[in-house]
This record gives C-alpha cells, sequence and structure tokens, in this order.
C-alpha cells in the first residue's frame, strides 16, 4: 500500500513536470499550442439601465440569451470615469496613479500648457533654416504617453496569438507581434481630435474657427466655386503654416448637383448627398515630402446658397504618414479586404453636429458610416480568428448617446418632440446593431472559448453644468491680476498665481497650486495641503441647485486616497464626481471663467459620464460564471492572464472575475 501510494505520488509528479515542461517549451518556442481561446468586445458607453430595458422589451435578444445562460453585472468604472482613463485601467490592470492618464486633457505645471493626455506628436528638435524653407536635422517622434505594460504586450512575451484591434488610448501603437489598430486618441492628420471644414457663401455665416472645426467663406463665380482644403502644417516652412490643397466646385445652375474636382479625382454629388473616402495628397517640399491622406465631402446646398462640409483629413490606412497598426502593414491589409475606414479615433463628427454644421439627420447617416465600417472590418477579421485572443472595439454607443440623448429624455433642456419622433429611436438601433454583433459571436463560443462583453461605463442625462472655476472664483479660491477683466474663454487668462490655491482643468480636475510643483505654487505641500482640500471637498459637496435643490455634486475623491502608484501625484489632486444630471461646462474643462456658476446645457451633446463614478458603471457579459461580486476593470486585465496561465504582474490591482472576491476567499 505505501508502495503503491510512493508510485502514484511519484507518477502524479513526473506528469505535473512534464506538463509544466511542455507548458514552458511551448512559451520558449514562441508557438502558442494551448487551446483555450478569449473572445473580448469592448463597447464604449453601453449604459446597464439601457440595456436592461432594451432586453426586457426583446430588442437585444442575443444579449438577453448570455445574460441567461452565462453572467451579466456592473462593472465598477474608473475614477474619473472618462475614456481613456477606464480603458487604460482595462489594459493595464492599474488606475491612473499607475498607468498616467487622468482625463482628456492634462497640463504641464510648469508651464501650465495644456495638451492631450495620452500621445504627442513632435516635430524634429534640430533644424537648418535657408529662405523660407526650414530642413529638419533628424526626424519626428509620435509618442504614446500612457504607461504599464499593455494585457497584449505580456501575452506576446508568451508567445500567445492576439489581435486587438481599435482598443482606445494605444496611439501610437506599441510595439507588438500581434495585429493591433489604434482607436480612440488617434489623431486625424492635422494632429487634432478632428477638425472639420464648412465652406459657405452665406454673408451670415461667421468665418473662422469653431470648436471642432472651421467655417471657410467662399464665393459663386460663374457657378464655379474654388477653394483650398486645409491640410497637416508644414514644418519644412518657416512659421509651419497649414499645407493647402485646391479643389473646384462646379454647379449645375438648374439642377441641386455638383462636380467636385480635387487633384487627379472628380466625381459628382447631389444635393444632400455623402462621397466615399477621396484620398488628397499634401505637398510639403517640392519633388519629394508629400503626405497623404483622405476625406469624405458632404453636399449640403447648392441653391440659393452653397453650403459644402468637409470631414477631418483622416490618415489614409492604405498609406499611413503616421504609426497606427502593427505591423505597420496591417491598417494596408485591412483597407485592400475591408475598404477604406475612418482612423482618427473620435470618428463620428459630434462637433459638427454641436456648431449646427450637421443637422441631424445628416450626422445619424455618418455615424450610421462609420458603425458600418467598424462592422465590416469586424466581419472580415473576426472569421479569422482560431487561437489565442480576440479583441474589438465599438465606439457607436458612447458618441451616439452623448449626442442623441436629449431626443429620449422629455426632461432635458435641449428635447424637440419633433425631433424626437424622427430620431428619438436612433439609440435604440445602435444598440440593437451591437446585439447583431453578438449574434455572430455566440455561434463560434465553444468549451475552450471564454467570451467577455463588456462596457467602460454607462450613461446618463447631462442637464446643466457648473463651471468649476467660474465656482472657485467667486468663492476667492482663484485671484485675477489687478485691473483685468475675466476672460470666458482663453486658459486661465489674467489668473494672479500668486495669490491663487486652486484651479480646475479637464472634466473632472481639481488642482491645487502646489509649491515646489506648479510654476507659481503658493500652497505648501503637507497640512496646509490636505487642509484645503479638505476644505474645498466639504464645500463642493455642499453646492445645491437653485433650479430645482438637487445635489450637484455627490463625490470629491482625494487623489492620495483614489490612486496608487508611481505617478499618483501627477495628476489632479482631487476629482469632482457630478451627479446625474450635472457636468463641467465646456469652458471651464479648459480653464476659462463663464459668467454663471450654473447654467442649463444648450448644446447637443446632451448625455454625458464625467460624473461621480458610482452612477455610471458598465456592464460585463460572459458565457462563463462570474465570481466576483464587483467586478471592476482593472480586473479584465488579471482576468485575460488567468486564463492563458500567466501570473499577473505585482503592479496590477485587481484579480480574475472567474475567482471569488478577495473578501470571500
Amino acid at each position: 500500500m505505501h508502495l503503491k501510494k510512493t508510485v502514484g505520488v511519484t507518477c502524479a509528479l513526473l506528469l505535473c513536470a512534464s506538463t509544466l515542461l511542455l507548458y514552458s517549451c511551448q512559451r520558449a518556442s514562441g508557438e502558442w499550442r494551448g487551446q483555450e481561446k478569449l473572445i473580448i468586445l469592448g463597447i464604449d458607453g453601453m449604459d446597464p439601465q439601457l440595456l436592461d430595458r432594451f432586453m426586457q422589451e426583446g430588442k437585444m435578444p442575443n444579449f438577453a440569451r448570455l445574460a441567461q445562460q452565462g453572467s451579466y453585472k456592473h462593472l465598477t468604472t474608473s475614477i474619473p470615469p472618462q475614456s481613456p482613463v477606464a480603458w487604460s485601467n482595462l489594459i493595464t490592470g492599474m488606475n491612473a496613479g499607475g498607468h498616467g492618464i487622468f482625463d482628456f486633457i492634462h497640463r504641464d505645471p510648469k508651464t501650465m500648457e495644456l495638451y492631450f493626455s495620452t500621445s504627442r506628436v513632435e516635430p524634429p528638435k534640430h533644424s537648418l533654416n535657408i529662405g523660407s524653407w526650414v530642413i529638419p536635422l533628424g526626424s519626428g517622434s509620435a509618442d504614446q504617453l500612457r504607461q504599464g505594460k499593455s494585457f497584449w504586450e505580456i501575452l506576446d512575451q508568451h508567445g500567445i496569438p492576439n489581435s486587438v484591434i481599435r482598443i482606445p488610448a494605444n496611439f501610437p501603437p506599441v510595439p507588438a507581434k500581434g495585429f493591433t489598430l489604434s482607436g480612440m486618441g488617434t489623431p486625424d492628420l492635422r494632429g487634432t481630435y478632428g477638425t472639420f471644414s464648412f465652406y459657405t457663401d452665406d454673408p451670415m455665416a461667421t468665418a473662422g474657427a469653431v470648436e471642432g472645426g472651421q467655417i471657410i467663406p467662399v464665393q459663386v463665380d460663374g457657378s464655379q466655386v474654388k477653394a483650398s482644403l486645409i491640410g497637416p502644417d508644414n514644418s519644412f516652412r518657416k512659421g509651419a503654416p497649414p499645407a493647402t490643397e485646391p479643389f473646384t466646385v462646379s454647379l449645375d445652375p438648374q439642377e441641386a448637383v455638383a462636380k467636385i474636382s480635387l487633384q487627379d479625382h472628380e466625381f459628382v454629388l447631389k444635393e444632400g448627398e455623402w462621397s466615399d473616402w477621396v484620398p488628397v495628397e499634401f505637398q510639403l517640399i517640392p519633388f519629394f515630402g508629400n503626405v497623404r491622406g483622405m476625406c469624405r465631402f458632404y453636399l449640403k446646398q447648392t441653391h440659393p446658397r452653397f453650403e459644402l462640409y468637409v470631414s477631418p483629413i483622416n490618415i489614409d490606412p492604405a498609406a499611413p504618414a503616421l504609426p497606427i497598426s502593427t505591423p505597420s502593414s496591417y491598417s494596408r491589409v485591412l483597407a485592400k479586404e475591408a475598404g477604406e475606414f475612418y482612423t482618427q479615433g473620435i470618428s463620428e463628427d459630434t462637433k459638427a453636429l454641436s456648431a449646427g454644421v450637421l443637422e441631424d439627420k445628416e450626422y445619424l447617416e455618418q455615424s450610421r458610416t462609420v458603425l458600418a465600417e467598424h462592422r465590416r472590418i469586424f466581419d472580415t477579421e473576426f472569421p479569422k480568428f482560431n487561437k489565442g485572443l480576440f479583441f474589438f472595439y465599438f465606439s457607436s454607443l458612447d458618441l451616439n448617446s452623448h449626442m442623441m440623448w436629449r431626443l429620449t429624455d422629455p426632461n432635458h433642456p435641449e428635447y424637440n418632440a419633433a425631433a424626437a419622433a424622427q430620431y428619438g429611436s436612433a439609440l435604440e438601433e445602435f444598440y440593437e446593431q451591437i446585439d447583431q454583433v453578438l449574434g455572430e459571436v455566440m455561434p463560434k463560443l465553444d468549451d475552450h472559448t471564454t467570451l467577455l462583453v463588456l462596457s467602460d461605463h454607462g450613461f446618463a442625462p447631462y442637464n446643466r453644468s457648473f463651471n468649476l472655476n467660474t465656482w472657485l472664483l467667486n468663492n476667492g479660491y482663484v485671484e485675477l491680476k489687478t485691473g483685468d477683466n475675466v476672460d470666458q474663454v482663453t486658459p486661465l487668462a489674467n489668473v494672479d498665481w500668486t495669490r491663487t490655491r486652486a484651479y480646475g482643468i479637464g472634466l473632472n480636475g481639481l488642482y491645487l497650486n502646489i509649491r515646489g510643483r506648479e510654476r507659481e505654487g503658493i500652497v505648501q505641500p503637507g497640512a496646509e495641503e490636505t487642509a484645503l482640500l479638505k476644505e474645498l471637498q466639504s464645500k463642493l459637496l455642499a453646492e445645491r441647485d437653485p433650479a430645482n435643490g438637487q445635489p450637484v455634486i455627490t463625490r470629491v475623491d482625494l487623489a492620495s486616497e483614489a490612486y496608487q502608484g508611481p505617478n499618483a501625484r501627477k495628476g489632479p489632486d482631487a476629482l469632482v464626481g457630478y451627479n446625474r444630471g450635472y457636468r463641467a461646462g465646456w469652458k471651464t474643462i479648459l480653464g476659462a471663467f463663464p459668467p454663471e456658476v450654473l447654467e442649463n446645457n444648450d448644446n447637443p451633446w446632451s448625455g454625458d459620464h464625467c460624473m461621480d463614478y458610482t452612477l455610471v458603471p458598465g456592464v460585463l457579459l460572459s458565457n462563463r460564471k462570474i465570481h466576483a461580486g464587483a467586478p471592476a476593470l482593472t480586473d479584465i486585465t488579471p482576468t485575460i492572464l488567468e486564463l492563458f496561465g500567466i501570473q499577473k504582474q505585482n503592479d496590477m490591482m485587481g484579480h480574475s472575475v472567474f475567482q471569488p472576491d478577495r473578501a470571500s476567499r
């Protein structure tokens, strides 16, 4: 009996050792031979309340089936619940204290200049001036600002094949062995989050820059319009003026139709018609140095006024001027197999709708095209998946919840009954399309395939704006230079930093003017800093909306308590969590001082999530049993790693959602 036990134990040990040896050899060879497969559908902005309603109404049968047969739970979002922060939490298994992404907008405390949080594109540092030309010495750079190792980099290290398509906060894409395509955070060719152009001969139109675009006056001369597309800044020229390319619009004098000629391309549009993608090359320096992009034209009106919308100039995936995929050839292959597509990270042109350049009908046509392109890419790539991990990101629910919420909510200041009758079901239709995508995935599931369907946050109405910087000014925390007027536009203009103790930047960020950190900091680190934060926290939580008596702010999280990691002190000192129905005002986000502390939101951007993170959770569904009682975004990467037998890294906060919570273990 003793001998049998010894032999049994020995055989078990040998079997275990051989299994570990095989597992190790698979890793060493760089080839994954395991059977486990993982599919992740990342759906930005899918809201649990809306999902529950649409499932109950029978409009999302595939989600209902997955929830019934598998698991469905709310997913704790990030602090603050902003997409670049949330997806960075998911990507790294850390919060902002680790990965360093705190908001869409960051500031340099030494210069107080603002910049996009996730990436930086810079020209060469040195150049040679010859006449009006600037000759660069060396090359420029596109830098990824998110820190921490992504889950797919870890999978690469273990030889596990993966495709990660359109995940946010990954521009430029980190070096990877798998197929990746950058998503939210990818700029247009001009280096912005998206700058449209609108050409019109309407003398009442205000020419110049508007948020997210530019209004360009033109003249109709002999049934012809001559104008220029505005391209990237030409760093080869002194002052780096934007490169331009001329185009001509020939109007039919009788019919509502026009012919557009751009470089070697000619096409005809009817009034109210969109073009396909049109390639355009901008010449930066004669004979070489051309940069290729692409855009879409929308002929809004021919008579009696001329109105032409041109989309932001997108990076052409077939000839990318900036890195957008790994390998670099991947975007070219996608463009060939699935057709050209928006590469700009925020593809839906919400700013054109907010500016009144596009109407609801026109905006929705553009948004449906975006989702159709994403589905074409999905339908091209998903059938190829047979091992490892497949991740695909959809943006449509987020952007269209932002813009269409007002037509679903009679209590919103911008609700319009006539528009709601026409377009009030649009958001529901986008949800139904995502259900169709899930319907394509479900038949592929088997005993060795795990499915995760998740959103980074939910949604809420955005009815009223709270102008944090105006509140700080009125309450004596910001002081202006003597004799200077309040600037309602320019970021932090006329601020007397020698007497200012706090300021707001971004959608949720509250900063103190800390001595030794800010350029002219006056708040002493330590006890004075802590006391001031507690004072601000108490006063902000006491704010009530005089219009209805509701609390405006329901949480103020101190960074020292919310964040862990080496970057915990580099972001805001506190995170303002607004109540449902409230958000930071558009101008206060950039450090300006609108006249009113509270005002109605009269922008089509009518739904939001940059609020109290506990009020806007995301969703998590799986075909497997989720044992975690309160799963969070930071649990997703540990879950991915556990499914492939990989130990999570020490700096990761969460644990696998398929394991019980720590407290119950």
